[in-house]
């Protein structure tokens, strides 16, 4: 079966509304992938700083960053479920990215461009979006992040999922928008991701 990993940095857990888009679009995904989930909550991984940096320098990679980079570049499909965060997405997320771009794992470059390692040929990015501000939009800094680490390792076309404006919509209109975010998702996994 072919492997996927969601990387799950809902840290408001059952208040998550991205968590609420995500559930129904991985329990249909698990039809055809066989799923890990690696939660994100801030405790996991250290910052790229000088510390890890001179480390990495001295050829000193965690054993388990290590082996968490090589089962992101084998998975067939990722899923980022992340919340809309100061314009971004948590800096969790941008911590797990740092640490599994590991040269020669998730990218190498040939002395003048990168190539990547990844076999990942999609990636699904869900997230809400408490403000009024749409994907592509310059002030949304995320989906361009991820589309630039999706070719810096080779993951293949970025599609992101997203609700927006909640924080400024009624109940109803909140369950509406995550509803037809999920409807957006399910489709998607039924028509080639």
């Amino acid at each position: 079966m072919k492997k996927l990993i969601v990387i799950d940095t809902c840290m408001r857990d059952a208040e998550s509304r991205t968590r609420r888009i995500l559930e129904p679009i991985v329990e249909e995904l698990g039809k055809t992938y066989e799923i890990e989930r690696v939660v994100l909550d801030g405790e996991d991984y250290a910052a790229v700083g000088r510390k890890v940096l001179a480390e990495r320098n001295n050829g000193h990679v965690p054993a388990e960053t290590v082996e968490m980079a090589r089962r992101v570049a084998e998975a067939d499909r990722l899923v980022i479920a992340a919340p809309f965060w100061d314009m971004s997405f948590p800096a969790i997320l941008k911590v797990f990215i740092e640490q599994m771009s590991l040269f020669n794992i998730t990218f190498k470059d040939n002395g003048s461009y990168f190539d990547g390692l990844c076999k990942c040929g999609k990636v699904l990015y869900i997230t809400t979006r408490g403000m009024n501000v749409h994907t592509g939009e310059p002030l949304e800094a995320a989906t361009p992040y991820i589309k630039a680490i999706s070719a810096l390792w080779g993951l293949g076309e970025v599609v992101t999922v997203a609700a927006e404006n909640l924080d400024y919509s009624t109940p109803a209109e909140i369950d509406m928008k995550i509803s037809q975010a999920i409807a957006e998702g399910l489709e998607i996994c039924r028509t080639g991701f």
